[in-house]
């Protein structure tokens, strides 16, 4: 008789919940089980385990090959990748102070760990050995993309800098880390701690939808009976627009204007300055003459004089735009009393009047037919008819705050693409602003992943009951913000490191300013623009009216976007090194320019979040995309039909699926037959001739 064997005692569930296997559907983070505890100790395992895998492919003695360095890198870092999506997603969307503690103490050591795998002499001379080995080994086209693509990082993070110089690189990334982490919190700091409260007697101008969000905002204040108005962009703006009373107008305005310099402990300007100086150091070390050199030789702009072109282009026209749109607003203000010249924060005021006035536009009029489910339904539908995509809701799919929706995502043949999380109201904690970001990106380098993709808005939340009803601009966000989820959604890549949206910065604005278009064809709005009391489609001559109105005031927006783009690129473009006063810098800039004092750029130095983050010499990039956008839908024009199939189809192949699989400007010829040409730009903002 066999000895009986035994029983291997039962592997124990860790009690860690991100260090587990997920068993939600489709791999959906355990929300509810995560606390914050959890992420000190689940980074400390998930950096280990990365740096032995990181060791593993450096101490590979066999001679280099794709698949045991280019493919060894890009299935490593997985446990990494799955904790540092949940925490740095929740850090944006639904952070609390014990989060901010953890992310001011991991943003250092992140960088530090990222570092040390650029920096590491033997992956590099590993990967020098593969690229210069390119054209002899049997690569599909998109492993050679890969590879090259590696061998350029490599190089642009330092890889051949001397020991002394990687270590100064390895102390920049570090500083750059911590000063960008306590940039944005001390962003969001400002955004909470400011608030207007208002009385019954200061809501003169103010419409009901504007009046009930502020109401409820003061009833989760404790402050019932009042009215509050905070800076979420959901709040702040409409007040801007509505309010009849200048002087709350300028206070409102000037808060706005200054977050990030409200205080001593959340002032961003000395952080600012220092982030930029060390940026440029960093360039010098590498051989650039700026940043801004080093950010844009890998985009489709190249260089800083052909971004200036482009920005210059556009702000001629647009100066001259916004003087007639001036001189209208004085008329206006002049002729209801006004005995003072137009200030900007007079602009949204007598703007939403001057439309209202000569279109029969304005927000009262629209935003009954935009209610928040039938604008998703609307942008659903649109992925369906363009890309044959169906979205089923799972309501007891995990989720990280109530608000939040999940759909699960298929093709025509019911396959599974995905998962689509929609967090859409403002809440104090959740940085304002709207973004894609990913919970898990598409690859198949192990195996089939399918993505997991989120959307994050600030709209305001209805009463308790009612349809949250939308403006045209917050229908026209879902719809960009959709549209870079679904860059994320239909990749089709194989490698991670080149999965849905890790484009360049000047490409990856293009599929979501691309699906904008789609909000304003005649079957999107007969079908899904319908008022949400009486069912009825929004009237064939308000359709119109808003049409007629799409370029108004478009001298005010083109001006306040392309300062940013300017003041951002001329940062970035010094080519001294050396801290310098951002204050001052500003105001010279915008001097030069020749900027109208009635209009603020729209993003300040000391709350820029896009290029204290990611979008370094970078803003630029929504005009770049802009261009393409423009041009694009022409395509669909052209055709005679929006939803036109093979040119859809073309769109999937070339733009939507493909990653950073292939050159950018190679995939915009390969959808459009020639390069993009700006008049369609132009034509768009109505500033052409």
């Amino acid at each position: 008789m066999a000895k009986a064997r035994s029983q291997a005692p039962a592997r124990k569930k860790p009690a860690n919940p991100l260090l587990a296997r997920w068993s939600a559907p489709f791999g959906l983070p355990p929300f509810k089980r995560i606390e914050p505890r959890h992420f000190k100790s689940a980074f400390a395992v998930a950096l280990k385990e990365h740096k032995a895998e990181i060791a593993r492919i450096a101490g590979e003695k066999a001679r280099p090959t794709f698949a045991n360095t280019i493919g060894a890198l890009e299935k490593s870092g997985r446990l990494l990748e799955k904790v540092a999506s949940v925490f740095y997603n929740l850090s944006g969307a639904h952070t609390n102070e014990a989060l901010q503690a953890i992310e001011r103490d991991m943003a250092p050591k992140m960088a530090a760990h990222e570092t040390a795998i650029m920096l590491n002499g033997k992956i590099f001379k590993r990967v020098e050995d593969l690229y210069a080995r390119r054209d002899a080994l049997d690569l599909t086209n998109e492993q050679r993309r890969v590879l090259e693509l590696r061998y350029k990082w490599l190089i642009r993070a330092g890889a051949k800098l001397n020991a002394k110089e990687k270590a100064r690189v390895a102390e920049i990334n570090q500083r750059l880390a911590s000063l960008a982490t306590q940039f944005s919190q001390n962003v969001l700091k400002d955004e909470q701690s400011w608030r207007m409260v208002l009385e019954e007697s200061d809501l003169d101008g103010l419409p009901d939808a504007l009046r009930e969000s502020a109401a409820r905002a003061a009833a989760d204040m404790g402050l019932a009976g009042k009215y509050v108005i905070t800076l979420s962009r959901s709040s702040i703006e409409p007040f801007l627009q509505f309010s009849a009373r200048r002087d709350l107008r300028e206070e409102a305005f000037n808060a706005w204007i200054k977050r990030g310099e409200m205080g001593e402990e959340t002032d961003n300007r000395a952080i600012s300055a220092e982030i930029i100086a060390l940026r440029a150091e960093f360039a010098a070390l590498l051989g650039f003459k700026s940043y801004a050199a080093y950010s844009l030789e890998e985009t489709m702009a190249k260089t800083p004089g052909s971004v200036r072109d482009l920005l210059s282009a556009v702000w001629e026209p647009a100066v001259k735009r916004a003087a007639d749109e001036r001189e209208a607003l004085q008329a206006r203000a002049r002729a209801e009393g006004g005995n003072f010249a137009i200030a900007p924060w007079d602009w949204r005021y007598y703007a939403e009047k001057e439309r209202k006035a000569l279109y029969d536009v304005d927000e009262a009029s629209t935003r009954p037919y935009l209610t928040l489910d039938n604008v998703i339904a609307a942008a659903f539908e649109t992925a369906s008819r363009l890309f044959g995509l169906k979205f089923k809701e799972l309501p007891d799919a995990p989720r990280y705050h109530e608000d939040v929706r999940v759909w699960k995502v298929t093709d025509k043949r019911g396959k599974h693409v995905g998962l689509f999380l929609g967090d859409y109201f403002a809440r104090p904690s959740k940085r304002s602003g709207a973004w894609m970001s990913a919970y898990r990106s598409q690859s198949k380098v192990a195996g089939e992943i399918s993505p997991i993709i989120v959307n994050v808005m600030n709209f305001s939340k209805g009463e308790e009951g009612a349809p949250s009803l939308l403006s045209l601009d917050d229908a026209r966000t879902l719809f960009h913000e959709f549209g870079h989820g679904l860059h994320g959604l239909l990749s089709d890549v194989t490698y991670p490191s080149i999965s849905g949206t890790s484009v360049t910065r000047d490409f990856v604005e293009l599929p979501s300013q691309l699906y904008e278009h789609w909000l304003m064809v005649p079957e999107t709005l007969e079908r899904f623009a319908v008022h949400h009391e009486t069912g009825k489609p929004m009237p064939a001559k308000l359709v119109s009216r808003i049409k007629k109105a799409r370029n108004f005031n478009q001298g005010f927006a083109t001006i306040e976007y392309l300062a940013s783009a300017f003041v951002d690129m001329e940062l970035h473009a010094r080519e001294e090194e050396g801290a310098i006063d951002v204050g001052a810098f500003e105001r010279d800039t915008l001097s030069r320019l020749g900027m109208p004092s009635e209009i603020v750029m729209r993003h300040r130095i000391p709350h820029f979040l896009h290029i204290m983050g990611g979008y370094a010499a970078g803003y630029y990039s929504y005009l770049w995309s802009e261009v393409m956008d423009a041009d694009a839908f022409a395509a669909f024009e052209e055709a005679g039909d929006a939803f036109h199939a093979a040119t859809a189809k073309k769109l999937h192949k070339h733009i939507y699926s493909v990653g950073n699989a292939r050159d950018p400007l190679e995939a915009y010829v390969a959808f459009r037959g020639r390069p993009p040409e700006i008049k369609g730009l132009l034509k768009k903002r109505g500033l052409a001739g």
